[in-house]
């Protein structure tokens, strides 16, 4: 079955369901999304009016003025305006039988000269019973085909599905993600956030929705706050200065924030840093995440997520086993300085040949995408358990035929060196912490930050026994 084929008939389930009755506007890209309904037929039963303003000046006359047209706030205000209106217009004459809905995209494509960022925001406001309250889906989208038409007919094939999955497959969150690329594939369209919202919607965490667009590829990253709130990451990263500490943090530990405020207060000193607001992020990898597995532990991911929020740090998942992937996702969303956060034993890992088999280049291919646009290294000591002693990047040593390497870089500035550590803090293992948890040993507590301490007893992380003592 093509795509055409199968989109007109989602269209057509939708058109020929007497429930379903709004409107469709659409700013940027044309009216792709509606342009399905009526394709397939008896779009007279669903659409009440469609929208288009390509106009700033038209646009704002509807929707309120706008410092970005192309943007999550833009998007809410129309789906406001429009869902608002078919209430008002339409509730009296058929109201008592009807699910009004409101969709909307804002959305940017190829432009005629090209080199321009692909993306756009796209929503639907929606009831699920009349007289309802409503509910809102909302997503972002990047367009990765480098022709505009063939953005267009992506766009309106997301936007069909969004639609559908809406209506017809609310029930199951899960499955509302995974059909957004129905008959399309992450070479075309990338959804790197989705939010829900409403009564149907007030038993989803938007994390676990967050997880599930990375874990089943439709984007390499997602993000959320120390509030729990969903971000898009493009937004988050621009004009940032970024600090990323890549851990397991399960839980996270004294070592985990000792890292992380060492790093800070070094990146600072950068005179392209100092005085900015920068991002600081804890990230956590789906490989990490599934642990040799094939599915995730939601449990367990919320425990660390919650953990994190609890400290106050802004997590980001991410799909980059590779740290030069994670940095040229970086890169590509802010021009300003990135920092990467980590321990002695990394470092370490990252002189070993096996650790990059797999690029064609090796080491040396991997040591060259990382460290682009002056990418600096800030490196925690580690303590030998058995002997005492403390490595630091300062004085730690790489095979024979990679230390010129590793003194090149080290010469160029590329690694620097946390020196302002707590000692205390360098014997703390996270599976220590697990170990000592388990055999009701609770010196843990010792070894990790206050509340961290306090939300694993509270919610019985980890296997934790208030009890059991």
């Amino acid at each position: 079955m093509d795509v055409g084929e199968d989109t007109l008939q989602k269209a057509l389930r939708i058109n020929l369901d007497p429930r379903w009755y709004g409107t469709i506007a659409e700013i940027g890209a044309g009216q792709e999304v509606a342009r399905w309904f009526f394709r397939a037929g008896g779009a007279a039963g669903t659409i009440a009016k469609t929208m288009s303003a390509y106009d700033m000046a038209v646009s704002d006359a509807v929707y309120g003025r706008s410092d970005r047209y192309v943007s999550q706030g833009r998007l809410q205000a129309m789906l406001e305006h429009e869902y608002t209106l078919n209430v008002e217009r339409l509730s009296e004459a058929r109201g008592d039988d009807t699910c009004f809905f409101a969709f909307a995209d804002t959305v940017v494509a190829r432009s005629y000269r090209g080199g321009n960022e692909c993306h756009g925001w796209m929503g639907v406001r929606f009831q699920a019973h009349p007289e309802d309250e409503p509910n809102e889906i909302l997503i972002h989208v990047r367009m990765l085909d480098d022709d505009a038409a063939q953005q267009q007919e992506a766009l309106g094939i997301v936007g069909v599905n969004l639609l559908h999955a809406a209506f017809f497959e609310r029930a199951e969150p899960d499955q509302v993600v995974a059909s957004l690329l129905d008959r399309l594939n992450t070479g075309r369209i990338e959804v790197d956030m989705i939010k829900f919202s409403g009564i149907e919607f007030r038993s989803v965490d938007n994390r676990l929705m967050a997880l599930q667009l990375v874990n089943l590829g439709l984007s390499g990253v997602a993000m959320f706050s120390a509030d729990r709130e969903v971000l898009q990451p493009s937004e988050a990263l621009r004009k940032r200065p970024v600090l990323v500490e890549r851990g397991s943090f399960r839980p996270p530990t004294n070592v985990n924030i000792d890292m992380l405020e060492c790093a800070k207060r070094e990146f600072a000193k950068d005179p392209d840093v100092a005085g900015k607001r920068v991002l600081v992020l804890t990230e956590l990898t789906m490989s990490n995440l599934l642990a040799g597995g094939s599915k995730v532990d939601r449990r367990d991911f919320l425990a660390r997520a919650d953990l994190l929020s609890a400290t106050g740090s802004t997590v980001l998942i991410s799909n980059f086993a590779d740290y030069h992937r994670l940095a040229a996702y970086l890169q590509a969303r802010t021009s300003e300085r990135i920092g990467m956060v980590m321990g002695v034993p990394s470092l370490e890992a990252l002189f070993r040949e096996e650790t990059h088999a797999h690029l064609p280049g090796g080491l040396l291919e991997s040591w060259g995408r990382l460290l682009k646009n002056e990418l600096k290294l800030f490196v925690y000591p580690k303590k030998d358990i058995e002997t005492g002693e403390v490595v630091t990047v300062e004085d730690m040593e790489v095979g024979e035929e990679l230390q010129p390497l590793f003194d090149y870089l080290s010469g160029r500035g590329s690694f620097v060196h946390l020196a302002d550590y707590d000692p205390e803090y360098l014997s703390i293992l996270s599976r220590d912490v697990l170990k000592r948890i388990a055999a009701h040993d609770e010196t843990w507590q010792d070894m990790v930050p206050t509340e961290v301490a306090e939300l694993i007893c509270k919610r019985s992380f980890f296997g934790y026994k208030r009890d059991a003592v």
